[in-house]
């Protein structure tokens, strides 16, 4: 499993040079997972048992055993429970308008569904208001937050115009630092019979108007959506703007976008359902970090992706929700940390390292999905002794305390 850089702690192994604010400790925790090797067990969790953690400002300055735990201006008992961080969810779809119910009924029924997939919600999506798909996002935001998710990543993707992406990543914008120019995630219904002039709105006056409010630039690389020429001018085009390339691959059926990715210096892959070798080889010699996606194929009856190969290969790993209204519409990392245990072939500490250091990963990021010195205090309390029982007990509320940047939110 590679674990992503983290800052050095100049102070010492268990504590980092304080910041202004006031101080808070967390002492008498079970088993604290701080995803550092260097602390508690030297196992990629670098658990902590009987552990204490002190909060300063917006950051943890301190880890530790709970009889060392310096004074602080404040204190909080966890009573024996578990400490971990919170998870980053590194993949969804949060800006969308409507309802698509009737698509998964049919699909759980065995019935085919042609009303239209995707285009259903970009037709919906056009129609909104701008309050209305900010209150939808901020709604999901909130849902998600309340079962310990702190980092989220979203897309655009359900305008597929140059206005409607545009606000779509302008809204999002406002709640969440990770966000993801998808106007490529199919051809719009407007350009069907000419797939290369969309192509060439997405690099052009779309990616002008979207890439201010953007941080990534995304496309599905799927039969049916966009080829591997296709998405590989979009992913260029988009990195020549500033923005970073992530990609949906290998989802439906085997193709170039794991390939791709890996070519492009993709922070992560998504899906990596149908893997070749070479696939599976060309993720453990890059950085690019394949991000599963299981609520994807419980919602739609796939192929799980086989996770111990990945894993095993020595690719690192990252697990996401895939949020949306159509394929995916669970905003709960928990349950899909105990689907990958179930059905992946995940241990649970895999599963739980995956969907906090490994989401990090998947945004390149290094304060966040880890409890150590120097890191943002986004912490989440379990109602149990151990991060084994997100597994162990699934679809039970576990979480029952969540910090974000060092304020209490749950």
């Amino acid at each position: 499993m590679n674990t992503p850089t983290t800052p050095s702690s100049p102070a010492g192994p268990n504590q980092a040079n304080s910041t202004t604010g006031t101080t808070t400790v967390i002492t008498n925790i079970g088993t604290l997972v701080t995803n550092d090797p260097s602390l508690g067990d030297h196992s990629p969790l670098g658990l902590i048992q009987d552990a204490a953690v002190v909060i300063e400002g917006d950051r943890v300055v301190w880890t530790g055993e709970s009889s060392k735990a310096p004074t602080t201006d404040n204190a909080l008992d966890a009573g024996g429970r578990a400490v971990l961080p919170g998870f980053v969810d590194s993949h969804s779809h949060l800006v969308f308008a409507g309802d698509r119910t009737a698509e998964f009924n049919a699909r759980m029924s065995g019935r085919p569904y042609t009303a239209g997939g995707i285009r259903t919600t970009v037709a919906a999506t056009r129609a909104a208001s701008d309050r209305e798909l900010e209150a939808n996002l901020t709604r999901y935001l909130d849902e998600a937050l309340r079962q310990g998710t702190t980092t989220m990543e979203t897309k655009s993707g359900y305008g597929l115009t140059v206005a409607d992406e545009a606000r779509a990543l302008r809204l999002a914008a406002r709640h969440t630092d990770e966000t993801t120019y998808l106007g490529a995630h199919i051809v719009a219904p407007d350009h069907a019979d000419d797939p290369a002039a969309y192509v060439a709105l997405v690099t052009g006056e779309m990616l002008d108007a979207c890439a201010p409010h953007a941080r990534w630039i995304d496309v599905f690389c799927e039969k049916g959506a966009f080829d591997g020429d296709q998405a590989r001018a979009i992913l260029t085009a988009g990195r020549a703007k500033g923005l970073h390339p992530r990609i949906h691959a290998n989802q439906l059926t085997h193709g170039p976008g794991v390939q791709l990715a890996v070519e492009l210096d993709a922070a992560s892959a998504d899906h990596c359902t149908h893997l070749t070798d070479a696939d599976v080889d060309a993720l453990a010699s890059g950085d690019t970090v394949a991000t599963l996606l299981p609520g994807a194929e419980f919602s739609t009856r796939a192929p799980w992706p086989d996770a111990r190969r990945l894993l095993d290969a020595g690719v690192t790993v990252a697990l996401s929700t895939d949020c949306n209204p159509g394929s995916s519409f669970t905003s709960s990392v928990p349950f899909c940390i105990a689907l990958a245990v179930r059905d992946m072939g995940m241990t649970p500490d895999e599963a739980v390292w995956a969907a906090t250091a490994g989401g990090a990963a998947a945004l390149r990021r290094t304060d966040v999905g880890r409890v150590a010195p120097g890191a943002q205090a986004d912490l989440v309390l379990l109602d149990a002794p151990s991060h084994v029982h997100l597994a162990y007990r699934p679809g039970v509320p576990l979480v029952t305390g969540v910090w974000r940047k060092g304020v209490r939110e749950v």
